[in-house]
């Protein structure tokens, strides 16, 4: 079991408890304001409610590890469903417990609390579980909730024989050293576990030139990975393995469909915002797909012109407090980021995340190092120079899960 199975086991039981007690205090005080505030009625009330709110949490908690707060329209079906659950089944063992039997007449009954007893209890479950339980999930799944390794997971490919026959795009060609790019490789891979990161591999693809950049193919939204439809016709065969690996991770499984196409290199998320670069890659199909899957979510998804680059993360990236750094002849328009810092060289553009004080950069752009460093964060610098000249980046070679 992974870490992200342990984050929804944690948040779904958290998530149940909060919202399950929001629903028993609030039914017990409702009671008790129209009753004239007769305190003999509180331990009444309590012990009618007990039993229903433990079969809430229980079923709020299951419903999470389900997925029940994948959507918000799931969370409202939830909702509406588990509250009705909750006083049925709480009832039913009321009755039980006090050696009564469960008679047509008596199912009636209980049934009929749904609109008269419970019917506080319903509906602050009903709402309670798409706002506060819904929020509170996915705050929970996407803190961090330790720097140990095995709470930071990247995903990473290793190179294929033929890695001299990736694409090129936007520079001319140039010679590549096969063996000098697995060492920088082996480089890259042991920067991440040194800086606390558990790395994964995807299964090897030999035939696949392009494979190592394996960013490309998914991206992750919390629990949530979205599948890539790659806008590179000679690269839609690398998302399988990358598809088996995110599952077995347990995260939940989204994708881009046809007609639209989408790099994960284009994708830039900033908090709450997730920028698209719109360009040779990624069309603006796949942008409408990214955006419906994640709306619901609480991301805002802004599409970005790129016409200069490969991808949108090959001229800007974005330091842990959210400033967005680039190199101004890659981009088409700065203005589109609130904070923006140019570098004053094209490498210097891409920086992995490893934590919030720590950036993981390439050696091929010293003077950028630099500049981020006099910011006070700790730099990490790695040779790349060989996937640089098939247009990769620090961020190419892994998927990180966070």
């Amino acid at each position: 079991m992974t870490y992200t199975w342990g984050r929804r086991l944690v948040a779904s039981a958290l998530s149940a408890l909060v919202v399950a007690a929001v629903a028993y205090v609030g039914s017990i005080i409702a009671v008790f304001i129209s009753q004239g505030f007769q305190t003999t009625i509180l331990a009444q009330a309590s012990g009618f409610y007990d039993t229903s709110a433990i079969a809430a949490v229980v079923l709020l908690f299951a419903a999470g590890l389900l997925g029940g707060y994948s959507r918000g329209w799931v969370a409202v079906i939830v909702g509406i469903v588990v509250g009705a659950l909750s006083a049925l089944v709480g009832g039913t063992l009321l009755v039980t417990f006090s050696g009564g039997a469960l008679t047509g007449a008596i199912l009636a009954q209980l049934l009929m609390t749904l609109f008269g007893f419970n019917l506080l209890l319903w509906i602050l479950i009903a709402v309670g579980t798409p706002t506060l339980g819904r929020r509170l999930y996915r705050v929970l799944l996407d803190s961090r909730l330790g720097t140990e390794a095995g709470y930071r997971i990247a995903l990473v490919r290793m190179p294929s024989s033929n890695l001299a026959e990736g694409l090129v795009t936007h520079i001319e060609r140039a010679e590549i050293d096969t063996e000098l790019a697995d060492s920088q490789w082996d480089g890259y891979v042991a920067a991440l576990t040194e800086a606390g990161w558990t790395t994964i591999e995807v299964a090897p693809a030999n035939d696949l030139a392009d494979a190592v950049f394996v960013e490309d193919t998914a991206v992750v939204f919390g629990d949530i990975a979205v599948i890539a439809r790659p806008g590179a016709e000679s690269r839609s065969a690398e998302t399988a393995g990358t598809e088996v690996t995110l599952r077995n991770q347990g995260l939940q499984i989204e994708r881009i469909e046809e007609p639209g196409t989408l790099d994960g290199g284009d994708v830039l998320t900033v908090g709450s915002t997730v920028y698209v670069g719109r360009g040779g890659r990624t069309n603006a199909d796949g942008i409408r797909q990214l955006r419906a899957l994640l709306a619901p979510l609480g991301y805002t998804v802004i599409a970005v012109p790129v016409t200069k680059a490969l991808h949108l993360k090959t001229a800007v990236t974005a330091l842990p407090d959210g400033t967005v750094i680039g190199y101004p002849p890659l981009l088409d328009d700065t203005s589109l980021f609130p904070h923006f810092l140019a570098v004053p060289e094209a490498e210097g553009a891409a920086v992995v995340v490893l934590d919030d004080n720590t950036v993981l950069m390439s050696s091929s752009a010293p003077g950028s190092a630099e500049l981020i460093a006099g910011l006070g964060y700790r730099v990490i610098t790695t040779d790349l120079s060989e996937f640089e000249k098939l247009e990769g980046c620090v961020t190419c070679l892994s998927i990180r899960i966070p």
